[in-house]
């Protein structure tokens, strides 16, 4: 019993060891990552890059019309990918249950949540971009919302299945109707994680890059216009990483620093969220 006990101090230990060092390395290299943009990203940020729109190198550009055309497309597709996103999740884990639908749905969202997002801007570049003859800004944020929506179907559901049904049906006993039940009870209890699953969508969608090329195209010059070409962060951090002038890359590392900071407060907020609910 004494050996018995002694492989398994022993085993419990080596396997404490290797999950210790499996943390420090992956700790070790977001660290590393942090700290290069840091020292490359933070000299380069001043105010006029939140200020001055792109410029030719040498003019003494910023990323002002960049940071709005990001903004504006990301809260487009997150307005068309939250009630889509909420409603399909409460489907699932509400009234498709065991259904044949239901498990098609499934089965379509976590095709499209593994899909390379690549794949998802040539879709909507077959669909809105080559149909209309023009990149826009409209076409960005529907390929935005193409990514979120399944990120938000998958954690609503599971958000909704963790509600005890004990809570579901006390108040179906007395007398509430289905719908009500879904949206004053489980909508209620779940509401930390379901605001989680939005949280991450919207840090995922920040970082976006491939989709945006094909639709969303980008633009030097200041515009707003859903219609036309419109910059975006991400965008102007690929193309003035591989430009062979000194301040153009260093405006990419200012970008790709102001990328991080908002996923990385987007993301303490999500956990904040959770911690204050719980």
């Amino acid at each position: 019993m004494s050996r018995l006990a002694a492989r398994r101090k022993l085993t419990n230990l080596v396997a404490a060891a290797l999950s210790s060092l499996a943390a420090l390395i992956a700790l070790a290299v977001l660290g590393s990552i942090l700290w290069t943009l840091f020292e490359r990203g933070f000299p380069a940020l001043r105010w006029s890059v939140l200020t001055t729109s792109m410029a030719p190198t040498g003019e003494n550009g910023g990323l002002a019309n960049a940071i709005v055309g990001s903004l504006i497309q990301v809260g487009i597709g997150m307005v068309i990918a939250t009630p889509i996103g909420v409603l399909g999740g409460t489907y699932l884990s509400e009234y498709a249950r065991g259904s044949r639908l239901g498990q098609v749905t499934r089965f379509v969202s976590d095709i499209l949540l593994s899909a390379p997002s690549i794949l998802i801007g040539l879709f909507v570049y077959t669909l809105l971009v080559a149909t209309t003859k023009t990149y826009s800004g409209i076409a960005g944020a529907v390929a935005l919302a193409v990514i979120a929506i399944p990120i938000i179907i998958r954690t609503t559901e599971d958000m909704l299945s963790l509600v005890p049904t004990a809570l579901r049906e006390a108040a179906a006993a007395l007398g509430a109707p289905k719908w009500k039940v879904t949206t004053l009870i489980a909508w209620r209890a779940a509401g930390a994680g379901m605001l989680t699953g939005l949280l991450l969508s919207l840090a995922r969608l920040a970082g976006e890059t491939a989709p945006l090329l094909f639709t969303s195209l980008g633009n030097l010059n200041w515009s707003t216009s859903l219609g036309k070409p419109m910059a975006s962060l991400p965008i102007a951090i690929y193309q003035f990483a591989a430009s062979p002038y000194e301040d153009l890359v260093q405006l990419a590392w200012a970008g790709a620093l102001i990328v991080t900071v908002g996923v990385l407060a987007i993301n303490i907020i999500a956990q904040l969220t959770i911690g204050r609910r719980r």
